[in-house]
């Protein structure tokens, strides 16, 4: 039989603990993807102080490819549909899981259903809503964080970095699947 065609998509998906604003993301999405069998590179969700949020998605895949959960359910048309200036809205029935499985909307590992990203709604760097670029815990200290609630991944909402909040990691590039 013929090998069944797969899509391009590209993932989102949760790193498998919550995490205070001191974040060293892009490594923890790397090595945990690995660690989940996922081949290609995962960056963080999150706007840095070298680069955008909306910027980290390679600029050739933002608009062709549908941005899905770990089980390939569809959460954004694309990338760039995130940043039309509406909070990113999504369907809260479609999950969203950590690299280990768990959803994290509804798992208790999770208290805060709310998810880091320093950003705003044009997924623009906010510096002083960042943690101070993801280095500091300092409860005086805010991050722009949204709360999965409102059915939004980008709203703007402003967390002290104390808070263990949802990490979310971003396949930033499509990559075919070699395992035959």
């Amino acid at each position: 039989a013929p090998l069944a065609y797969e899509r391009p998509v590209l993932h989102l998906v949760a790193l498998n603990t919550p995490v205070a604003g001191d974040i060293r993301a892009d490594f923890q999405c790397f090595q945990q993807a690995r660690a989940a069998g996922l081949l290609s590179t995962f960056r963080a969700f999150l706007s840095s102080h070298l680069q955008d949020l909306s910027t980290v998605v390679r600029k050739a895949e933002r608009f062709g490819l549908p941005i899905v959960n770990l089980k390939g359910q569809v959460l954004f048309n694309n990338w760039d549909s995130i940043f039309s200036g509406d909070g990113g809205q999504f369907n809260t029935h479609i999950p969203i899981y950590s690299f280990d499985g768990r959803d994290v909307m509804t798992d208790p590992s999770w208290p805060q259903k709310v998810v880091w990203h320093g950003s705003n709604p044009h997924g623009v760097r906010l510096v002083d809503k960042y943690c101070e670029a993801w280095r500091t815990t300092d409860m005086a200290v805010t991050g722009f964080a949204s709360p999965l609630s409102t059915g939004k991944i980008l709203d703007q909402k402003a967390y002290s970095c104390a808070n263990r909040l949802i990490v979310l990691c971003i396949e930033n590039s499509f990559m075919t699947d070699t395992r035959k």
